[in-house]
């Protein structure tokens, strides 16, 4: 018998989901589609239990994949949400996917806290996704090597944040912060580094060409508006606010919005100074080409009283050594 059971014709767009991300004999809220050429058909109707023979159905199709219809991405989002800490303990699931599952999650996540910024329960929402990363990453070198190989290296603030994020915490672990709160502490205020930027025109954010001096001063004022916008739901630790204030702050001082100096950027900024410029650096922008990885370490380390030092060697080695020989 087929696992095509009938088409259903829409006209919005569709977003792929792991077929991993779904646990056996939980009901969905949201319609199941594969795509079989240019068409998506209907494969399992929601409110129905996804049950292990629909899953062995597309195992043995080789489905790796499946689809949903763009307006149900919040009932995905919430079911991904309720089940993401069963998903990344399950044996049975490859690191691979997993980490695919988990970047997914915290990339769809983000986009709601950018399009509600002051609602606390998308703040709320943050701190158990960055608390789940923790977890995940703390399980060793490997998965934040996993979670690079899913990455989206094509720049929106959304899943520059989740990047930036990423790349923090696994530098803080690799410079041996083991410490479940400071890290949390840390992932929240990185997740949430560039939530001022919802208060600039997007005309602006996305120039294609050089700013105006009055549109560069815009844009230097969004850390402080991101610690304006996130003070309001009350919600985070003191020490998460510094990434978010700080992290175009810079050692020699010509960093902003308070041009301070060495001794006065918190660690937990420094760490993120370093993870926001690298995935400025190698991600693809309207305006100008990535840069690959040397080259952008190479330019990083060229501004040698520009960054931490100590974090950024660090940085490389946890890239791969190879890269730290070379510059």
């Amino acid at each position: 018998m087929s696992i095509i059971t009938k088409t259903k014709i829409l006209t919005d767009k569709y977003l792929a989901i792991y077929l991993e991300s779904l646990r056996i004999d939980s009901v969905l809220d949201f319609d199941l589609f594969i795509k079989n050429g240019a068409k998506y058909i209907l494969f399992r109707s929601s409110n129905m239990p996804f049950t292990e023979k629909s899953r062995r159905k597309l195992i043995e199709n080789n489905i790796k994949r499946l689809y949903i219809a763009s307006g149900e991405k919040p009932f995905y989002q919430k079911y991904v949400e309720a089940n993401i800490k069963d998903i990344l303990a399950d044996p049975m699931i490859p690191e691979r996917s997993k980490a695919g599952i988990a970047y997914d999650c915290a990339k769809l996540l983000v986009k709601d806290v950018l399009d509600n910024p002051t609602l606390g329960e998308n703040i709320k929402r943050s701190q158990e996704i960055v608390e789940t990363t923790v977890s995940f990453i703390l399980k060793g070198q490997d998965t934040f090597h996993n979670l690079m190989q899913v990455m989206s290296f094509d720049y929106y603030t959304y899943t520059h944040s989740v990047n930036v994020c990423t790349f923090s915490l696994a530098l803080a672990e690799y410079c041996g912060m083991n410490d479940l709160e400071e890290l949390n502490n840390l992932g929240c205020g990185a997740l949430l580094h560039d939530v001022g930027k919802t208060k600039i025109d997007n005309a602006i954010l996305n120039r294609p060409g050089p700013l105006t001096e009055a549109e560069m001063e815009i844009i230097k004022k969004h850390p402080e508006w991101g610690c304006e916008i996130v003070r309001e739901t009350n919600l985070i630790p003191d020490n998460s606010y510094y990434p978010i204030l700080q992290h175009h702050e810079r050692a020699d001082k010509s960093g902003y919005p308070g041009g301070i100096g060495d001794n006065e950027i918190h660690p937990f900024s420094k760490i993120v100074a370093i993870a926001d410029t690298f995935d400025a650096m190698t991600t693809q922008r309207v305006y100008r080409s990535a840069v690959a990885t040397f080259p952008a370490l190479k330019t990083m380390f060229d501004l040698k009283e520009t960054f931490d030092e100590q974090f950024l060697r660090k940085f490389t080695l946890l890239l791969g050594p190879s890269k730290l020989a070379m510059i």
